[in-house]
């Protein structure tokens, strides 16, 4: 069974966090001969599953998601990395004659992987690790005062509270001795169509009432908490090579619930909490899509309706 009309490209469904889009491709998995692939910056990781939703053993034994479960929390995954990853589950798919879907909300992941990256230095884990002691020892503010000194323009575009991006600009200009600005203004990497000889075809999970994803948010963060989320988190703090310096336990729902461990505060709180966290990634996607012309947007809709829209959409026809 092949795919016409789809050679050398690439499905790519994204949107922000709690509209459904694993359903939805796991509804053109059971119609069409796709190659799932995760977007995803946390489902890489091994024992972090129910915080992120990630499909079950069942669901992935009969649908298999490439770049799930390939990393340890305590070794940090970059965009280079998955722009690697991807790449290769990319053209294993082609190789097999079926079509790539890039599946996740990571949206990062999807410009690095369609843009390319910046030809910057490699990471250096003592670089690295010594960032992170000084931001226990100082605090994320005064180092994020730090990357403004040396690199005004980089902190112009970084968030005060994306720790992950002032560490690695840091990184990189406390190793090179150049702000990590002028790695990104001097050359980029080559696009996922001319590494891959693709054509991407995008589309988006982008609901048209906020206040009705806001309510499907705070309710399945409760239900991730019903279903064992703190147990999952206080397993992965008792190992004592984790701590809230990694991105892995940065990542949304798992840093509230750690803090919640740590402060003893009561489960309404950390529910709160978790939720609202997840409703600011919820805008920090949209706001990515927003600059995103070329990505055509759907209503989220039930999975095997909305399916057969996008494969209309993508011209996806099974012979």
């Amino acid at each position: 069974m092949t795919v016409t009309a789809l050679r050398r490209r690439v499905l790519v469904l994204t949107g922000p966090t709690a509209t459904g889009k694993t359903e939805v491709a796991l509804a053109l998995a059971e119609r069409y001969p796709v190659s799932l692939i995760s977007m995803d910056s946390a489902m890489v990781y091994r024992g972090m599953d129910v915080g992120t939703a990630k499909p079950t053993a069942a669901v992935r034994a009969r649908h298999p998601h490439a770049l799930v479960d390939i990393r340890d929390p305590a070794d940090p995954y970059s965009a280079a990395d998955f722009v690697a990853d991807a790449d290769r589950a990319v053209t294993a798919a082609l190789a097999a004659g079926r079509l790539p879907l890039l599946v996740g909300g990571t949206m990062l992941y999807l410009k690095a992987f369609r843009e390319g990256l910046a030809d910057l230095p490699p990471a250096n884990p003592e670089q690295r690790a010594a960032i992170a002691a000084e931001a226990e020892r100082v605090g994320w503010p005064a180092l994020f005062e730090s990357l403004a000194r040396v690199d005004p323009e980089a902190a112009r575009r970084t968030h005060p509270n994306n720790h992950v991006r002032i560490q690695r600009a840091l990184e990189v200009y406390r190793q090179s001795g150049v702000p990590i600005s002028r790695w990104w203004a001097a050359q980029r990497g080559s696009s996922a169509a001319e590494r891959l000889a693709v054509r991407l075809t995008e589309v988006a999970l982008v609901p048209e009432r906020r206040n009705a994803l806001d309510e499907r948010i705070g309710e399945r963060f409760r239900a991730m908490l019903d279903g064992g989320l703190i147990e999952e988190v206080a397993a992965l703090k008792a190992r004592q090579d984790l701590s809230l310096s990694l991105p892995s336990m940065r990542a949304v729902g798992y840093r509230q619930v750690w803090e919640h461990l740590e402060r003893g505060s009561d489960v309404d709180t950390v529910a709160t909490r978790g939720a609202a966290a997840t409703r600011s990634l919820a805008k920090r996607q949209l706001t990515w899509l927003r600059r995103w012309s070329h990505v055509t947007h759907f209503e989220p809709a039930p999975a095997g309706a909305l399916a057969a829209r996008i494969a209309e959409y993508a011209r996806l026809e099974i012979s």
